[in-house]
């Protein structure tokens, strides 16, 4: 079994070009309800209506980070990587 390290995050990018950082701190109401800032939501080119899927992480079974995508870009990615499977198993 291998060995956990407590110090390392489930979200760690080590080894990789990554440009991660804290953009702000949040509250969550009591409905559970959260706001992206402005600035940000400008920033990523959030409008109203956009749909985000909410990705999350998760370390020994407890989740730990969450990513937000826009759902029109996992789409595309999620194309991207279906595409050429989708192909070779239609053209056997």
């Amino acid at each position: 079994m291998p060995r956990k390290n407590p110090d390392k995050s489930c979200c760690s990018t080590e080894g990789t070009s990554s440009n991660c950082r804290v953009e702000s701190l949040i509250t969550v109401d009591e409905r559970g309800q959260m706001v992206l800032p402005k600035e940000l939501r400008d920033r990523a080119g959030i409008r109203p209506g956009d749909k985000l899927a909410l990705i999350s992480w998760q370390k020994d079974g407890e989740v730990c980070c969450f990513t937000l995508i826009k759902a029109d870009a996992l789409a595309d990615r999620v194309k991207e990587f279906l595409g050429p499977v989708l192909k070779s198993i239609t053209q056997e």
